[in-house]
């Protein structure tokens, strides 16, 4: 199947730490792989915490070190549009899903996944919110993204291959 565009949402709880690492790592694979020009991404949170906010110093400082830059993204809330507007909408755990789950109408459900489910690499099913913890959760929390990544966009190419 062709589609002039696949849409990819990344959701965790203030859109301040895993999702917007999530939609920098996954934009970055897509740029250097030439799929820019048909994958979009976005990030959201499920709670209006950090709205128009960039990404957490922290966040943004392990992206960096890895190539990444995120300083360009901003929090926002995710909305039930959203559904209507993605061919994708990934939780970064269970609780996000569960929110994200009474947000989405009945017909769109399908599009709502957990974002590890995509990993080859890891047994975990939830990314971990680093906020509260140290350097070392951003790092983690970006390996499990670089993973999930990986699998997501050969979901969408196995899927939508142009």
């Amino acid at each position: 199947m062709s589609k002039d565009q696949v849409k990819v949402l990344f959701v965790c709880m203030g859109n301040i730490c895993r999702s917007p690492t999530a939609e920098g790592v996954f934009r970055h694979l897509v740029k250097q792989q030439g799929h820019d020009h048909w994958i979009k991404t976005d990030s959201a949170g499920t709670h209006a915490f950090h709205v128009g906010e960039q990404p957490d110093p922290r966040a943004q400082q392990t992206a960096r070190k890895r190539g990444i830059e995120l300083s360009d993204l901003r929090a926002r809330k995710a909305i039930e549009q959203d559904f209507h507007h993605f061919d994708y909408v990934l939780a970064m755990d269970h609780d996000n899903f569960r929110i994200l789950e009474q947000l989405s109408p009945e017909e769109h459900r399908q599009r709502l996944h957990l974002f590890l489910d995509f990993s080859r690499d890891y047994e975990e099913k939830e990314v971990p919110d680093p906020y509260y913890g140290g350097a070392q959760g951003f790092e983690h929390v970006f390996d499990l993204v670089e993973s999930a990544s990986r699998g997501l966009l050969d979901d969408i190419l196995s899927k939508y291959r142009r």
